[in-house]
């Protein structure tokens, strides 16, 4: 297993029966390359299960957006590839799980990532993924605003004609500076809100309110690792959107292996994890009694 390093800072408890609040390492540049390292090894030990995993969101993005915006989708390419950088963090899930299995020296298989479906804070995972959902709605409900305020209503009639009116005029670079400022404040919080709030939730099984405050200690404690991190997401989302969306097949998956070993070189380990109790045994049917198991209550009356 790993072993991590890193300053840490201490955490009293407020009374005898109150957890502990997760002890925070400072870390520099270092670390993080060492989390996107272990990320590229867990992607190589893994990579078809990655690629199923998460090439399927971007696309199902671009599909739901071309459904929705038509031909006008094209001024809001960028903004959705900009995007999942805010949705990154709750699609990444079963990667998260992939890691922490391999970490443990477990079996990491596709279906090993969907137990995280499981997880006693999957509730929590989802209350906290329908936030980032929502900013990412209003991202690009903002980014489309900010389009129809440079050049109006009328549509692109092709690309050559949309990159002609962004590069060369005016309004196209004001749209550049207003459309990347607004897209940084999104981006800063989500990754202030999030960057490790995911793994400790499945890690731990912290609440969305105590992982997101953790997420923003985390943040505040190592302002320039962090805004670091912000700008290799931010450069790879670029990268990988270049050639039509197809590197985020390979992109988002490094990511969201790195993540979880960045939140392994922030967060200090705990030393006494509580265990779950264990999960009862699902009870295995024949097929020959698929009509009856449809109706358990006829095999009681007729016993």
């Amino acid at each position: 297993m790993a072993t991590y390093h890193g300053n840490v800072t201490t955490v009293a408890q407020s009374g005898p029966d109150t957890a502990a609040a997760p002890v925070i390492r400072t870390i520099g540049l270092s670390e993080l390359h060492r989390a996107l390292q272990r990320g590229w090894e867990d992607f190589k030990a893994v990579p078809s299960h990655a690629i199923i995993l998460c090439i399927i969101y971007p696309v199902l993005g671009l599909m739901l957006a071309r459904a929705v915006h038509g031909y006008s989708v094209l001024p809001l390419l960028f903004p959705l590839a900009a995007g999942f950088a805010l949705l990154g963090p709750f699609a990444a899930l079963g990667l998260y799980e992939m890691s922490r299995r391999r970490e443990r020296g477990e079996q990491a298989t596709a279906w090993d990532a969907l137990e995280v479906v499981r997880s006693p804070s999957f509730g929590a995972m989802l209350g906290l993924g329908v936030l980032l959902l929502a900013l990412f709605v209003t991202w690009v409900a903002t980014a489309q605003a900010i389009y129809i305020a440079a050049f109006g209503y009328a549509g692109a009639t092709g690309v050559s004609d949309f990159a002609e009116r962004v590069l060369t005029t005016t309004q196209g670079w004001w749209l550049i500076v207003i459309g990347c400022g607004v897209g940084f404040l999104f981006a800063l919080v989500a990754l202030c809100i999030s960057v490790v709030s995911f793994p400790l939730m499945l890690d731990r099984h912290a609440g969305a309110g105590d992982a997101m405050v953790t997420s923003l200690r985390a943040v505040a404690r190592n302002p320039v690792p962090m805004a670091a991190w912000g700008l290799i997401v931010a450069v790879l989302l670029v990268a990988g959107s270049l050639p039509a969306f197809l590197g985020l097949a390979v992109v988002i998956p490094l990511l969201g292996h790195a993540t979880w070993h960045l939140y392994r070189e922030v967060i200090e380990p705990e030393l006494n994890p509580q265990p779950l109790p264990p999960r009862a045994q699902r009870e295995r049917k024949p097929a020959a009694d698929f009509p009856a198991n449809l109706f358990p209550w006829r095999r009681k009356d007729s016993a």
